[in-house]
């Protein structure tokens, strides 16, 4: 009776405790990210932030002057950004700690959207046709990236809570179709916004688009991250290994580099102290990209 007392009692402290899961996927066997991954995030989301804050006295004074109703929207929409991607980039360790994940995936989804309203209002402010100023460029600026970023967050929350596709989680559903397959269309659509506005610009219609070419080097980098970005995600739904680790390099590019980028190519002319500075700058690409050839002839 004792021996067989015994023998129940030590089968039951050798079993294992069964594995945290939600939404069937093992969030145990979840790969976290190598601490060199997540340290160079957290560094370069912490210098950007630095650097914000080290010129917000005299951006602050800038835009208080001007009045841009524009350029204060976008910075402040870049510091709501910021400080959302330095907590993504802060709390890797979520994706792979059980009972982590909601709060994961909801941190992803407003980081993720945060970043793509950017991306998409000034793809708005690239082809808007009549350059409108003020509140009405506001309007219409805002109003378009609102409803795609509305529908696009609509998407991923019905993929990520209503049907359980691990979106945001790396190291779960490396094989899942569903997810990858989403991806693709999302990086589909955005290589060709990228792509349409290279085509237009290289085009006869070029007179349609706004004349600055440091934008336009902008629109080429992000059409490239695009086509990378999708070409992984269509190898990894096939299964590549390769592809989900292209895909991830994409993301640790943008999450790290794309911040910074934008405000130098959009926000840090209009930030200068002179005025005369700013418009040597703005006369210079024009000139170099040929815009005044026609008045030598």
């Amino acid at each position: 009776m004792s021996a067989s007392l015994q023998v129940s009692t030590n089968s039951s402290l050798s079993t294992p405790s069964l594995p945290a899961k939600t939404n069937g996927h093992n969030l145990l066997d979840s790969e976290c990210q190598a601490p060199w991954f997540v340290a160079v995030l957290v560094v370069f989301s912490v210098l950007f932030v630095v650097y914000l804050a080290a010129h917000a006295k005299k951006n602050l004074k800038k835009l208080y002057t001007r009045r841009s109703y524009v350029t204060i929207s976008y910075y402040a929409l870049l510091w709501l950004v910021t400080a959302l991607n330095l907590g993504w980039s802060s709390l890797q360790t979520w994706q792979c700690s059980p009972g982590k994940e909601v709060g994961w995936n909801l941190l992803s989804l407003f980081t993720t959207s945060g970043m793509l309203c950017l991306e998409i209002s000034l793809l708005a402010f690239l082809l808007q046709d009549d350059y409108a100023s003020g509140l009405d460029a506001l309007a219409h600026n805002f109003a378009v990236s609102g409803i795609i970023v509305g529908m696009d967050m609509l998407l991923k929350v019905i993929y990520v809570f209503g049907f359980g596709v691990p979106l945001f989680l790396d190291g779960v559903g490396s094989t899942n179709k569903v997810k990858w397959g989403l991806w693709i269309m999302h990086k589909l659509l955005l290589t060709a916004a990228y792509g349409y506005i290279l085509f237009v610009h290289f085009s006869k219609s070029r007179d349609s688009l706004h004349p600055r070419p440091a934008f336009y080097n902008y629109i080429v980098i992000m059409f490239t991250v695009s086509a990378v970005a999708l070409f992984g995600c269509g190898l990894a739904v096939m299964g590549a290994s390769f592809g989900i680790w292209l895909y991830n390099l994409t993301v640790f590019c943008y999450h790290s580099l794309y911040l910074p980028f934008l405000y130098v190519t959009f926000l840090a002319d209009f930030f200068q102290e002179d005025d005369f500075l700013l418009e040597n700058a703005y006369y210079s690409e024009m000139k170099d990209a040929g815009f005044f050839d026609a008045d030598w002839d």
